[in-house]
């Protein structure tokens, strides 16, 4: 089956690669820039404030919380509309010719679609073609990522952070400890209820549980600042600024 599934992305090369380059593109719109140049009216650049991280965390604690949320959100959306536009792609000119009709094999082919969206688009956070290539550490992204392709693994990780979060009160803690367990729980929820449970689709597993843990590797690799911080005990705990500067 697993060679089968190659010769798939093989012969649909192109389509792959044109989801790869949209969802760079969208990922590449950073909300915390743009929300930041307009509350400040053009004279602050996210970028160079606080952390300088272009995140939620840095707009909430350099510019406020209505920014804040308004980044967020639009993060998360990016990432949504990125993977949807990826999984629609795939599925209008992909699998109407697939040589397999299994559901499940459809499904999981599908969910692959996705993981490669919400992969690309989590770079494109992180390295904005439109703000030269300085852009944010991609956790909320990442996290939309999670939620749009299997919500169960995204509750594991979103009780993980937390539970973390509220005994710290340090958001880069919990997002570091997150990005640890996302390779596991992915695996746990696709072997566990997708394989065990469900129907037998064991390398739909191996390439989500590899997905899981090179978007985790990414985001510890973003945080390597943080976690300098934390074990110099010098990060800060969460704050909200007051008014835009």
């Amino acid at each position: 089956m697993f060679n089968t599934l190659l010769g798939i992305f093989t012969a649909n090369w192109y389509w792959v690669l044109l989801v790869a380059v949209l969802a760079y593109l969208i990922g590449s719109i950073n909300p915390a820039v743009i929300v930041t140049k307009v509350v400040t009216k053009g004279k602050s650049d996210i970028r160079q404030m606080g952390s300088g991280n272009a995140g939620f965390t840095n707009v909430l604690r350099s510019v406020g919380k209505v920014p804040a949320i308004i980044t967020i959100v639009c993060d998360a959306l990016k990432c949504i509309a990125a993977v949807f536009i990826g999984y629609y792609v795939i599925k209008l000119f992909v699998v109407s010719n697939l040589p397999v009709k299994d559901e499940w094999f459809v499904r999981c082919f599908l969910n692959c679609a996705k993981y490669n969206a919400g992969v690309f688009c989590i770079v494109g956070h992180a390295f904005p073609l439109y703000f030269r290539f300085k852009g944010g550490k991609g956790i909320v992204t990442a996290a939309a990522l999670i939620l749009a392709v299997d919500w169960r693994a995204f509750l594991i990780i979103l009780g993980t952070f937390l539970i973390v979060f509220l005994i710290s009160r340090i958001i880069s803690l919990g997002s570091i400890i997150g990005s640890i367990i996302y390779g596991p729980a992915v695996f746990f929820t696709t072997f566990v209820f997708d394989h065990l449970m469900t129907a037998p689709c064991l390398w739909y597993v191996l390439i989500a549980t590899v997905c899981g843990c090179i978007i985790g590797g990414f985001a510890l690799a973003m945080h390597r600042e943080n976690i300098k911080r934390l074990i110099r005990g010098e990060e800060k705990k969460i704050h909200a600024a007051k008014k835009a500067p």
